[in-house]
């Protein structure tokens, strides 16, 4: 199949703009770029966002482990991705910075910049927004590219908003492994809640190994072997248990270790800014 032409014109932008994208909140927002129309250099992902109910578009393997981690993270209340920039004020600061702004080859119309994740954050002066760029680290010595964030780091610096670089280097591995894991269990069909408060019931009265329990737990009931280490992990997503993710997930753990909060879908106490 041939790629789709991605090409750049006021047409398109104006189109863009009326189909309401980089506008919206949560489950509402429409982001600028999509993995449909714009064809990228890495691997593309869609995941669910728990926070945001809707399908997000990113665009490499990084942008991906980036956004587990704000999904995870109490303190974040939204994630708009592939947010655009006003381009009047991207072409100014361009202009007076003596900076060649992003344009089409084909016919010089100026291109909308974005910002990799614009985040609604909560803290204790109340909801502030951080904007982060989400780049490999070998790229940070090639001039363009730096050209093109010092644009983008000026225009947060005058929206007064916290502007930040994140490469895989700020990235902690076994706390990004570990969310990807329990990622896709966040929600369950109507017909296992029931079987995943009777496993949370179970852990909170047992002892011994927890892989042992799980495995245990799928004989009692006639389960396929699995199912109860995947309610565990739904568990875990929802954060009624909670482990030190910082660290890789031992499921052959004794149960004594395991932080058993209420069995609801109330968000833990584990926080990341200095992550974020």
């Amino acid at each position: 199949m041939a790629k789709r032409k991605n090409i750049w014109t006021e047409d398109k932008i104006a189109r863009y703009i009326k189909e309401g994208r980089g506008s919206g909140e949560l489950s509402d927002y429409k982001p600028w770029l999509t993995n449909q129309d714009f064809p990228s250099l890495g691997r593309t992902h869609r995941p669910k966002g728990w926070k945001t109910n809707r399908e997000h578009q990113l665009f490499s393997d990084i942008e991906r482990n980036y956004f587990y981690i704000l999904d995870w993270s109490e303190n974040v209340i939204d994630i708009r991705e592939q947010y655009p920039l006003d381009r009047e004020k991207t072409i100014k600061i361009a202009d007076k910075k003596r900076i060649n702004h992003s344009f089409e080859r084909a016919n010089k119309t100026p291109i909308v910049m974005t910002t990799d994740f614009l985040v609604t954050v909560k803290g204790q002066d109340g909801i502030n927004y951080i904007a982060r760029s989400i780049k490999p680290a070998n790229q940070l010595n090639d001039k363009r590219v730096i050209e093109k964030l010092e644009i983008e780091r000026q225009y947060w610096e005058d929206e007064n908003v916290d502007w930040r670089i994140v490469t895989e280097l700020d990235i902690p591995r076994d706390l990004c492994r570990n969310i990807e894991q329990l990622h896709k269990h966040y929600d369950l069909e109507e017909k296992d809640k029931l079987l995943a408060e009777t496993l949370y019931r179970e852990i909170v009265e047992q002892e011994g190994i927890l892989l042992k329990a799980l495995n245990s737990f799928d004989s009692k009931y006639n389960l396929e072997i699995g199912s109860a280490l995947a309610l565990f992990k739904h568990l875990l997503a929802n954060k009624n248990i909670k482990l030190d993710l910082m660290q890789k997930i031992n499921y052959r753990m004794d149960m004594g270790n395991l932080n058993i909060t209420e069995l609801s879908v109330e968000e833990g106490t584990v926080k990341h800014e200095n992550i974020l």
